[in-house]
């Protein structure tokens, strides 16, 4: 019998977990769950993520979090003043915006892909965009 799967909870290697926890609050709007010793946990919505200190993960880990609607969710976060990665670009399988956090970890947030908006490239890890017409292939 297989068993079920809960939520997933990346873990984010960071190099100041008190500055890495101020730029998640302030710039990004997550809440502070908990924190100890070198660990802790943020989270908006029914995401989480746990940021530690500790040998755990490779720095510039990615993840990719559905949201609502990640234009909008772009415009709140210019305003707060993260660093965005890549705009809002239209995929086959997404709309999605980058947004980087102090260590180079990165948050794809993505919600549905917009009609009739042509699908754009894709910045990969190592900085190279790709044409739409691979990226989306």
């Amino acid at each position: 019998m297989a068993s079920s799967f809960g939520s997933a909870n990346p873990i984010f290697p960071v190099k100041d977990l008190a500055a890495s926890l101020a730029y998640y609050t302030e710039k990004l709007g997550f809440g502070h769950d908990w924190g100890e010793r070198g660990i802790a946990s943020a989270s908006r919505g029914d995401c989480r993520i746990l940021l530690t200190e500790w040998v755990q993960g490779q720095p510039g880990s990615w993840v990719w979090i559905g949201v609502d609607d990640a234009g909008a969710l772009h415009e709140e976060l210019v305003a707060r003043g993260a660093k965005i990665r890549f705009p809002p670009t239209n995929y086959r399988w997404a709309f999605e915006v980058h947004v980087e956090d102090l260590d180079g970890n990165v948050l794809r947030l993505a919600s549905e892909p917009r009609e009739g908006v042509p699908y754009g490239g894709f910045l990969d890890a190592a900085g190279t965009l790709w044409p739409a017409d691979i990226a989306n292939a």
